[in-house]
């Protein structure tokens, strides 16, 4: 199902807790990064692993926002929609990554490489606007900056 070395974490994560169950959040984690999105047939093997029914995975998956059982792209666009970004011009860094993507939030650019969202707060009120790309934070964002981000990555 997966890759030797996410086989080896996924054991090691499953040791680490005293009961398997606990290790569900970050092998759905593993599961996402190496695939892409959360598939049937990922939660069908997480629940075998982890002696669950593929529902309490799959509720799992539904419930946090951070899983996705569609594709991801290769970069996922997260820009904070929550009162301090707003108020300092998250709707305008929407609205540009809109018109230079050509897709809304939710969606995927037709080449599979970004995906836009409108996420709640991302913790960082102080450098507002704020949008996460896979894992990094960019901060004091204007559409200027937002074009050199996506410009830079590879």
């Amino acid at each position: 199902m997966f890759s030797p070395q996410t086989e080896a974490k996924i054991d090691a994560l499953i040791a680490k807790y005293p009961y398997k169950r606990s290790a569900i959040l970050p092998i759905i984690h593993l599961a996402q990064l190496e695939q892409g999105k959360v598939t049937e047939e990922a939660i069908h093997y997480i629940a075998d692993r982890l002696d669950l029914e593929p529902v309490e995975v799959y509720e799992v998956v539904t419930f946090y926002s951070m899983y996705f059982m569609e594709e991801i792209g290769k970069y996922h666009l997260q820009v904070c929609r929550t009162l301090s970004c707003m108020l300092c011009g998250a709707e305008e860094i929407t609205a540009h990554l809109e018109k230079k993507l050509g897709i809304k939030p939710g969606q995927v650019t037709p080449d599979g490489r970004f995906r836009l969202s409108e996420v709640e707060c991302l913790g960082s009120c102080a450098t507002a606007p704020v949008m996460q790309v896979n894992f990094d934070y960019y901060e004091n964002l204007t559409p200027e900056k937002v074009d050199e981000i996506l410009k830079n990555l590879p």
